[in-house]
């Protein structure tokens, strides 16, 4: 029993792994359950058995994928001593981690009116990550005193909009670094609108 089922979570993780391959190179519309059977050496069977469907199989490799971009930024945020900085360090984060291998078929997925609605949704939610991240800062910001008092859900969903509008950006440009001063001024631009006097 063990072994089966020890076998059971191997052909999960293959199909997974080489799943997330080709949805990365070929994108959500060209890549077919047949294509990841070949490439894992597992049955359309198994991959029904284990995901039910390919949107499923790709909404779970993008939940997978936004856990991972937060296990990294909460890596990186204990560097930072003050809300102010963490800001700065979160801008980079998403600057350096917005174009995900699975963006590109994340987006088509959305888009193709084909796409069961639930499935949809699922991937829209996926911004309640990074949106957390950002209220949390600004929670801790007003909690050592570096910034004014305000409405927190606004200032999450103003800055949030912000950085993702300039994240559009990085489809224009090889060299990230490049769009580094255009989102560390959008981050001076918006504290200094609720940064606490004299600091």
């Amino acid at each position: 029993m063990n072994k089966r089922r020890y076998d059971s979570d191997k052909a999960r993780q293959t199909i997974m792994d080489k799943a997330f391959l080709l949805f990365s190179e070929k994108g959500y519309i060209q890549t077919s359950v047949e294509d990841i059977s070949k490439a894992s050496g597992y049955s359309k069977g198994h991959i029904y058995y284990h995901f039910e469907n390919k949107e499923k199989l790709f909404v779970l490799l993008a939940q997978k994928s936004m856990r991972e971009w937060l296990a990294k930024w909460l890596e990186k945020q204990s560097a930072y001593t003050t809300a102010t900085e963490k800001w700065y360090g979160m801008a980079m984060h998403v600057l350096y981690n917005y174009q995900t291998p699975l963006l590109k078929a994340g987006q088509e997925l959305a888009s193709d009116p084909k796409s069961n609605p639930e499935s949809v949704k699922k991937l829209y939610e996926l911004a309640v990550i990074p949106m957390g991240s950002y209220h949390s800062i600004f929670q801790d910001g007003i909690e050592r005193g570096e910034f004014q008092d305000g409405n927190i859900e606004e200032w999450t969903a103003l800055l949030g909009t912000w950085l993702g509008g300039l994240c559009q950006l990085t489809n224009t440009t090889q060299d990230l670094s490049k769009l580094e001063p255009l989102f560390k001024q959008a981050i001076t631009i918006f504290l200094a609108s609720i940064k606490k006097r004299g600091n």
